[in-house]
């Protein structure tokens, strides 16, 4: 084999951890959606996991799906939401090819492996947002309460929808995807270097 095309000891085990500590995303929501309400002082919290959607309180999405009557918009349903389904296998297989990339050592394996992490976040990015828009576009004709135009919710940062302030940010499993594409790069750029 030749050891010009070979990872460092030090990138291996940094592509190994970056790889292992995806694990993190079935333990902590990877976006939080909130909103701030007169109705709801205390605010609600949507968390969207890599498998699940939840609410940091009991009844948290049934509340946001009767915000979302007045307005129109379609209820959350996470079980006809198909990426709920699929993405928990996408993280394993990610996963998976990092360790395989940290055991073989290959710096061509490794630059494929952050090439495929970006190609998967970017697409799940567009996918989000694509789903906010049809959120905030088809609207109910006969809901109670008649916007003068579509409400398409933050990708990142702050909106503001009549007297509804909506956040969406990273949650923790989003930041553990972020350190750990951070943490790829930096095996890569310090294998580049010690070459």
């Amino acid at each position: 084999m030749n050891t010009q095309h070979q990872m460092s000891k030090a990138a291996r085990w940094i592509t190994a951890v970056a790889a292992l500590m995806m694990i993190g995303v079935y333990f902590f929501p990877l976006w939080k959606i909130s909103l701030d309400a007169p109705q709801y002082p205390e605010g609600l919290e949507m968390h969207i996991w890599v498998h699940q959607i939840t609410g940091d309180r009991p009844n948290t999405l049934e509340n946001i799906n009767l915000l979302n009557h007045y307005i129109g918009m379609q209820p959350i349903e996470p079980d006809a939401i198909p990426e709920l389904r699929y993405m928990p296998y996408i993280v394993v297989l990610l996963m998976i090819i990092g360790l395989i990339v940290a055991w073989a050592g290959r710096r061509k394996w490794l630059m494929i492996w952050l090439l495929l992490f970006v190609i998967v976040a970017v697409i799940g990015l567009v996918d989000f947002y694509l789903w906010e828009y049809d959120y905030g576009h088809n609207l109910d004709p006969s809901a109670p309460l008649k916007l003068l135009d579509s409400y398409q919710p933050p990708l990142i940062g702050y909106k503001q929808l009549l007297n509804i302030t909506a956040g969406s940010f990273p949650h923790i499993g989003g930041w553990i995807l972020v350190a750990s594409l951070v943490l790829g790069i930096t095996a890569w750029l310090l294998d580049s270097r010690t070459s």
